[in-house]
This record gives C-alpha cells, sequence and structure tokens, in this order.
C-alpha cells in the first residue's frame, strides 16, 4: 500500500523543536489549529491587537490539511457567483467576492512585513471548459459580476463551438472569439473537447513552509504576547459567560477571554456552553469532511509555473468510476527534491471521498488505488506533457479539506456565545480566505464594528442545511474511506 507522501512536508526541513504546554495557561486570546487559518489569525491578532496569545495545535505546525492541499491560491468560491447573489443579494455578494480579492495583497503584507523567503509564484492560470453549458455559467457569472462593478477576465471561446451564436446579445462584452488551437494551447493539452478558456489569478506556493517560517517570525517579534504549544490537543471546550476553557490532554488548562477555532471544524473537541444554548451538536455538523486525492511527479525545470483546472465533457476513456462528472485540477511550480537539485514539480488532483465520519479519517492512511487510477488516465488522456512511459510519482498524498453547508468560510463570532469565534471551512480553495479570515477575526478581537457579510456564523439553533451548491466534484464509485 502507498503511504501519504505530501510534497510540501517532505520541503519542510523543520528545525524547530516541538513547543509544548508544560503548566497550565492564563491568555487574552487562544487560537485553536495551526495550519494557515490558525497562523495568519495569529499574525493580525499580535499585529492590530495589544492582547496575549496562544496558538495551540493537536500536531506540529502545518502538518494537517495545510500540509496535505493542492498548493495553490485562487480567489474563488467552489459555488456559483449567481447562486451566492440569489443566497445574500448582490451587494453582498459582490462584497465576498472583493474580500476574497484583497486576501493577494493581505499575503503580499505578511511576506513584506516577516520578510520570508518562501516562494511564492502569480500568474493567468486557466479554467478549461468542454460544454456549453459550463461556457453560460461562467458568462452568467461574469455578467452578474459587471452588475455589481466588479471586473474579470474575458472568456474566450473556440469559434468551432457548438451554438456559439446562439450566445445572448447581452453577453458579447464578456468573452471573446478564438481558433480553437488557441484554447488548446492555454490548456496544454489537445483534447479537442475543450471549446473555451476563463482565464483567472492564481498562484502557487508551500502552505506547510509559509507557516512554519511565519511562526517562526511570530515567536521572535513577538517573544511577550505568543506563546505555542504544539502536541495539544483539546478534548473540552468550555465556554463560560466572560471566559473560556480549554482542557488540554495530560490535565492541563488554557483559561482565555476568547477562543478561535481554525481548524477543520470537525476534531473531536466536545464544546460546552454554560451561558447559553447547547452548540456542541450542531457546531459537528457545521462542516463536512471530503478527502482530496493529490499526486506529483518533476521534470525538467524547462516550462513556466501554470494552474489549469479542467471541467471534461465525459471522462470515457475506457473506464466508468465516476458517479458524477470531474474535474481535475493541475499545478506546476519549481521544487527543490534535494539542495541545490531543482525540478519542477507537476501536481495533479480531483479525486475525493466524501467521509461519512470524519473522526474514522487517519492522515497515515493509505492513498487510495481508485483515486491513482482516476489521475493516470486524466494525464494519459488530458495533459500534452505526459511522460510517455509510465509515470513515475515522486509524491501520493491526501487530505481532509473541510466544507460548510453553503461553500463559504465561517468568520467571526458565535451567536450562541461570542466568547467562541471561528476561521473554518475550507471549502477547496482554503488558503486566501483563510488569511482574510485571520484579518476579519482580529477586528472582531479588537472590538471593531464589523459589517454584516456573507462570511458570518448563523444561530445553530435555527441552522438548516441548504440545498448542495457545491462545484462538480469526482467521488470514488462505491468507496468510503474508513
Amino acid at each position: 500500500m502507498t503511504p501519504n507522501k505530501s510534497p510540501w512536508l517532505h520541503q519542510l526541513n523543520r528545525t524547530r523543536p516541538i513547543a509544548l504546554l508544560d503548566a497550565d495557561h492564563h491568555t487574552d486570546v487562544a487560537i485553536v489549529g495551526g495550519g494557515i487559518a490558525g497562523i495568519s489569525t495569529a499574525f493580525f491578532a499580535l499585529k492590530n491587537t495589544d492582547k496575549n496569545i496562544i496558538l495551540v495545535e493537536a500536531d506540529k505546525i502545518a502538518h494537517g490539511a495545510t500540509g496535505h492541499n493542492g498548493g495553490f491560491l485562487a480567489s474563488y468560491f467552489e459555488r456559483s457567483f449567481t447562486s451566492i447573489a440569489q443566497e445574500f443579494g448582490l451587494r453582498k455578494a459582490a462584497e465576498g467576492q472583493q474580500a476574497m480579492e484583497s486576501a493577494w495583497r493581505l499575503l503580499d503584507e505578511i511576506r513584506s512585513e516577516a520578510k520570508m523567503n518562501t516562494q511564492m509564484w502569480q500568474f493567468t492560470g486557466y479554467a478549461a471548459c468542454a460544454t456549453m453549458e459550463e461556457v453560460m455559467v461562467h458568462l452568467r457569472n461574469n455578467a452578474l459580476k459587471f452588475k455589481a462593478g466588479l471586473s474579470s477576465p474575458l472568456m474566450l471561446i473556440a469559434e468551432n463551438a457548438p451554438k456559439v451564436a446562439d450566445i445572448p446579445e447581452s453577453y458579447k462584452n464578456l468573452y471573446s472569439i478564438v481558433p480553437q488551437t488557441d484554447i488548446l494551447s492555454l490548456v496544454e493539452t489537445e483534447d479537442t473537447d475543450y471549446i473555451a478558456v476563463l482565464p483567472e489569478r492564481k498562484g502557487c506556493m508551500n502552505s506547510a513552509l509559509f507557516c512554519e517560517e511565519l511562526v517562526g517570525y511570530l515567536l521572535t517579534k513577538y517573544p511577550e504576547r505568543f506563546t505555542l504549544a504544539e502536541h495539544t490537543p483539546v478534548r473540552r471546550l468550555i465556554l463560560k459567560e466572560k471566559h473560556a476553557v480549554l482542557d488540554i490532554s495530560k490535565a492541563r488548562k488554557v483559561t482565555a477571554k476568547q477562543v478561535v477555532l481554525c481548524t477543520n471544524g470537525f476534531e473531536k473537541i466536545n464544546i460546552i456552553n454554560q451561558s447559553g444554548p447547547g452548540i456542541n451538536e450542531k457546531f459537528h455538523h457545521l462542516v463536512r469532511g471530503i478527502v482530496g486525492y493529490m499526486a506529483g511527479y518533476t521534470e525538467e525545470l524547462n516550462k513556466p509555473p501554470a494552474e489549469i483546472s479542467y471541467l471534461p465533457k465525459k471522462f470515457n476513456h475506457g473506464t466508468d468510476v465516476y458517479e458524477e462528472e470531474p474535474y481535475f485540477y493541475l499545478t506546476r511550480r519549481p521544487f527543490e527534491m534535494e539542495p541545490r537539485q531543482t525540478h519542477n514539480l507537476v501536481c495533479i488532483g480531483g479525486p475525493e471521498a466524501l467521509m461519512d465520519d470524519t473522526n474514522d479519517y487517519n492522515i497515515e492512511h493509505p492513498f487510495s488505488d481508485e483515486a491513482r487510477f482516476q489521475i493516470d488516465n486524466f494525464l494519459r488522456y488530458t495533459y500534452r506533457h505526459t511522460p510517455k512511459d509510465n509515470i513515475t510519482y515522486k509524491f501520493l498524498w491526501h487530505g481532509l479539506m473541510g466544507f460548510t453547508p453553503n461553500g463559504i468560510r465561517l468568520i467571526g463570532p458565535e451567536p450562541c456565545n461570542p466568547i467562541l469565534l471561528y476561521n473554518l471551512g475550507c471549502n477547496g480553495v482554503g488558503l486566501l480566505p483563510s488569511i482574510y479570515g485571520g484579518l476579519k477575526i482580529s477586528q472582531h478581537l479588537v472590538g471593531k464594528k464589523v459589517p454584516a457579510s456573507i462570511f458570518d456564523p448563523t444561530d445553530p439553533r435555527i441552522f438548516k442545511p441548504k440545498k448542495s451548491t457545491y462545484a462538480k466534484a469526482p467521488k470514488l464509485k462505491a468507496k468510503r474511506v474508513s
């Protein structure tokens, strides 16, 4: 069985010793979760407030989902802008999109202030479409964004695409007609099913390396106000009227005036609210777990960084493994396997499995043979630069993503007890939203009046999941991770 081997942790080369909690601790703010959400929240909380902060992590910094992701940066939602506007109204939907876009600036702010060495690449990425139905979805979204005052790059549609003449006249300023060869060149394929492409701002970054470097900066910059505790799982969170108590293993306790959960949302934390309605049961239904499978191989450093998403017409090249139409994403960036040996690392993701019980997930579980079969077929029939011989993967890894019921990150105070705040819900594109969430949490912590937004947690007593509006995602047929 193939083990779970992430390229981001392989590159980490961590030298800092484990930071342990050796006594009970009293603080202003306790942040639970040492991934990119927790580290970003700590950064902005320390910068924008004068509060004392402790960050507690059940394992080691960035060794959860942050060290087992696709490694790309994107500022979109895993659901259509149109559906968000239908749910929240056009103004709030536009403000939510602008918030996601602002995370690029916040990331630059962090990197500049901390003088970070972790590399980041930014470029134009592409979403490739194989059906006119998908094309029309993007055009409707972009038309509504334009109405809301947002900008969006022109969509490129192949001149031989079916029913091009049927596109409504009102969309004529949202796309450009080009030869199909231009489309295929941009998305690096010879598969003539692809008839359109949407350019978007994208990037690549090793988020585990980013977090490890940033936490080192925080420990140095704020030695009197910042405490880190690794291998410190929270078993029970007791919310009182004016403070909270975190029960840690080995009979340790952390007492804090406020607590921020920056986890995937379904850790084994028992939440006891002694100052209001019960939270625990509904909290553990706020986020559903989906295991994402990814693979990576190295090649010569002779092509630029890239990120491409593929939404195929039907993936039927000799296989019937999908319960619904899949999409895949591919990234490419320089990667140093060993000191002074730089290659390109090509990563592919897409296969996913819904967790029936997220508590059963184990990062040590072997890589799914079915997921590898799907990735092999995608590369064989879609990506133009796939090695002609058998593909030798350097890395095969999986990670547990948290999806909120409406596909939008939860950022802000718990309505039943504002002592507790959330910055959680990866929703498949978690890096930039996590960073934006860190800034917004710091505004709550300092007592700033934060306008209502699409990210606000709802009262769990009246919470009702809505019909799924997630983007299409592949599922492993008849497979469940256990």
